[in-house]
């Protein structure tokens, strides 16, 4: 079952960042769709797979990402 999560990015800092995170969730198994936000520094990530694997492709493209509470 697909569910949204809400993600804290606070490393971005460009529109490189942003590609990087949008590549590496793509590439991502179980991710569904996503919108990255460079002006709030979040992602708003639709998957089916958990925080943790999401989290991981994130960490893999450089960057932190906690998960905020909906």
């Amino acid at each position: 079952m697909s569910k949204l999560l809400h993600l804290s990015i606070p490393g971005m800092k460009c529109g490189g960042c942003v590609s990087a995170i949008e590549d590496a969730l793509a590439g991502q198994a179980g991710v569904t769709g996503y919108k990255v936000d460079l002006d709030t520094k979040t992602a708003d990530v639709e998957t089916d797979v958990e925080f943790g694997v999401v989290s991981e492709a994130v960490r893999a493209a450089g960057f932190e990402a906690t998960q905020i509470p909906a």
